[in-house]
């Protein structure tokens, strides 16, 4: 199917709580020249096809509020929908997943995780292959592993089902025929390796020592990452905590001014932890400098003018996101809450980058959440960036933060959630702001228990003073 017969006849609808892996699925098949909605979960979903039937359904299984077998359940028992095409994203651990997928009238699997080329085929062969009537459908009851399935099932549908799960068992089976024969190499050359081990070992012992040298010194350069100092304006405060999980941290926060008007603030997490991410982090954090310079991506010197311009922060997004695309930094991307408040106004005017959302706290109405739309740092080498603003009045809070804090976990791997991190902002409105942020700060790690956080945990918090 060419694209522009993809986008006459085709709308799809994509079910995945996932907000990450829906936006690259959607992206992909937009590329490929359908029109995409998504929802969230399957009860969204539901509501969204019959308000307006899509040609093509790809669903999640495993999902809040409706899985992925109820949706298609659901969609094949009504008479209006039942031959819209549904494709189930599976992780196909065993038989009774083809079985489920037959019970609730599925007609195509795509095992995750999933070449996003493959599933595009898939889409386009149910698209060529109408689903079958009902005159041609079956009933049959099967057994397998102690439970009991009535499968309602047309030929072309069986044969869909039949035939992707073969292709992904091909595709299973040549991975597995690939890692063998890694193995094979890899146990040639442990032969080898083993002769050199010792003398390797003695090698390592002499650079560990280095390298806690090293890691000292690296730390101390990320510390110039932090704010330094107190602003000398009356007119807001800051707060800030600071947890990384290890010796280098990839998160960073600052805070300083522009110029007599202008505040710069941002919140910054790059992927991973250790030496790479950290070194990425300092790299950044050089660029986002309030002087003037040709390294500064906040402020550009106008030439014959004695007034520096600011620049925008969705600008600013997008030239990071130029500079440092994923594919020539191993893989690494970062997320951003970049904003500038004019102290005049008093407007925070800021960009999301695939970050978690900011608190904005008003008096003694309940915390909200400001999300942002725009997509991490270095995904797209030509991402735009829309900028959102919040206007700020005299005794508002603004917090900005990194993932470790709704996503700490305790012992039983349970996350700390941005709801318990919005009760617990809005029990420390009615202190100083440094004790709201040191509040927080300390609940989360209570909350990881003894074993500590283990992402960087980063708050920042302003106030206007009234």
């Amino acid at each position: 199917m060419n694209d522009s017969t993809a986008s006459a006849k085709a709308s799809i609808l994509v079910v995945e709580d996932s907000r990450i892996q829906a936006t690259i699925l959607s992206n992909k098949l937009s590329a490929a020249g359908y029109e995409v909605r998504t929802a969230e979960n399957g009860q969204l979903g539901l509501e969204m096809i019959q308000q307006q039937q899509p040609t093509l359904v790809i669903s999640d299984i495993e999902m809040p509020k409706m899985t992925g077998y109820q949706l298609c359940s659901a969609v094949k028992s009504d008479p209006e929908l039942r031959r819209i095409p549904f494709i189930l994203l599976s992780t196909l651990s065993d038989a009774q997943d083809i079985i489920k997928g037959l019970h609730c009238g599925a007609d195509n699997y795509v095992t995750k995780p999933y070449d996003p080329e493959f599933l595009i085929s898939r889409v386009e062969s149910l698209l060529e292959t109408p689903v079958a009537d009902d005159t041609e459908e079956q009933e049959l009851n099967v057994t397998l592993g102690g439970t009991r399935y009535t499968v309602k099932a047309g030929r072309q549908q069986v044969l869909n089902l039949l035939v992707s799960t073969f292709e992904n068992a091909v595709e299973k089976n040549n991975e597995l025929v690939r890692t063998n024969e890694e193995l094979t190499v890899a146990k040639e050359q442990l032969t080898h390796w083993n002769q050199e081990l010792e003398t390797l070992n003695q090698r390592l012992d002499a650079a560990n020592m280095r390298m806690s040298s090293d890691l000292e010194a690296a730390a101390k350069v990320q510390q110039s990452l932090l704010p330094t100092a107190d602003l000398d304006t009356s007119k807001v405060r800051f707060a800030w905590q600071y947890l990384p999980c290890d010796e280098l941290a990839g998160d960073f926060l600052n805070f300083f001014a522009l110029d007599e008007q202008h505040i710069a603030i941002y919140v910054v997490d790059v992927s991973g932890h250790g030496v790479a991410s950290s070194l990425l982090s300092v790299t950044i954090g050089r660029m986002l400098t309030g002087q003037a310079s040709k390294s500064s991506l906040l402020v550009e010197a106008n030439d014959g003018e004695s007034e520096q311009r600011i620049v925008p922060p969705a600008e600013v997004a997008a030239e990071l996101s130029r500079r440092f695309p994923m594919e020539e930094q191993n893989g690494l991307y970062f997320t951003m809450v970049y904003g500038v408040l004019d102290l005049k106004t008093l407007e925070f005017r800021f960009v999301s980058a695939g970050h978690d959302p900011p608190v904005h706290v008003q008096g003694s109405h309940a915390p909200q959440l400001i999300e942002g739309s725009g997509m991490p740092i270095g995904w797209f080498e030509e991402a735009e960036y829309d900028e959102q603003i919040i206007q700020l009045q005299p005794g508002d809070r603004l917090y900005l933060y990194s993932d470790g804090v709704p996503e700490a976990m305790d012992d039983d791997l349970t996350q700390f959630s941005m709801n318990q991190m919005l009760e617990v902002l809005e029990l420390g409105h009615v202190g100083p702001l440094a004790d709201s942020v040191e509040l927080l700060s300390n609940t989360v790690q209570r909350w990881c228990n003894k074993n500590g956080p283990q992402d960087d945990v980063t708050i920042l918090g302003l106030e206007i003073v009234e």
